[in-house]
């Protein structure tokens, strides 16, 4: 059995999370966004916003998390596994930054391949920011453009889901699968 490792990319507050949550109510295996996670770890360890006082640190742990999220998935018998974001917007995101980072992101990006990756675009309906969300809705569309970039620059193909219910979003997907 061939498995299909689909990701789910875009800016900040676009739905990823959600539409990987419908695909969870639908019996998918699906991998979840880490940088929640990591974050909410530095501030437990006092460090406010760990992405904006030390973005290679916060950007290690990512790249870590998502190479570990992906060989999980590889130990699956699930035949299709949706990851919300891939190792490719560790690098996208330090571009963002203007921050050098060494040769193994883009290098990580190469070795971990997904099999499809679908693009939610910046929705201004649906925008919102919280404790972890810190970006404005004009940085997201800022974001949208690197993260375009850097799959694009790996030799991805990119398909932008349209706008639309969730349900919608994930029938979308599901039918170009």
């Amino acid at each position: 059995m061939m498995q299909q490792k689909i990701v789910l990319v875009g800016g900040p507050g676009t739905g990823k999370s959600t539409v990987l949550k419908e695909f969870i109510k639908r019996g998918y295996q699906c991998m979840p966004e880490i940088s929640r996670q990591v974050t909410l770890k530095a501030q437990e360890d006092g460090i406010d916003q760990l992405f904006l006082e030390k973005p290679l640190l916060f950007s290690e742990l990512l790249l870590k998390g998502r190479e570990k999220q992906y060989t999980d998935a590889e130990s699956s018998d699930k035949k299709l596994i949706f990851f919300d974001r891939g190792i490719p917007d560790v690098h996208a995101y330090m571009d963002y930054l203007k921050t050098d980072y060494p040769d193994t992101y883009v290098e990580k990006s190469l070795q971990y391949k997904y099999d499809k990756v679908f693009m939610l675009r910046p929705w201004k309906e649906i925008y919102t920011q919280d404790n972890e969300r810190y970006e404005s809705f004009e940085q997201a569309i800022e974001l949208d453009i690197f993260l375009r970039r850097a799959y694009e620059s790996l030799g991805y193909s990119i398909i932008d889901v349209p706008f639309g219910s969730v349900e919608d979003r994930c029938d979308f997907i599901l039918n170009l699968l």
